[in-house]
């Protein structure tokens, strides 16, 4: 199994009123200079959400939802302390409630 991070927001937010397509295109960038393998993905509406351990996180936040998932964690703090209002959290895939958790990635 797999500890995945993530930080997760609404679409809105994400996608339309943060500048948050540049970060990642950067950090998307600064990964193929160091010759460094994408560990963090773009995901609307994630599949993790729907499993049942995840009610309470996925109740909390606006949908549609989008979240930003990684195996890196400290990336993940690294947003969550520039983006504020986001929920971050973490979870083991693949497990008995979660086999896709990165279903729906988003192109950049």
């Amino acid at each position: 199994m797999t500890t995945y991070y993530y930080v997760l927001a609404s679409q809105r937010f994400l996608l339309e009123e943060e500048p948050f397509e540049e970060v990642l295109k950067e950090r998307t960038r600064y990964y193929h200079e160091q010759e460094k393998e994408i560990d963090f993905w773009l995901v609307k509406q994630p599949a993790f959400l729907e499993a049942p351990q995840m009610q309470t996180i996925k109740g909390k936040c606006p949908q549609p939802c989008a979240a930003v998932i990684s195996t890196n964690q400290q990336f993940i703090i690294w947003l969550k302390l520039r983006l504020e209002y986001v929920i971050t959290g973490e979870f083991e895939a693949p497990s008995e409630s979660i086999t896709e958790p990165l279903a729906s990635l988003v192109s950049l």
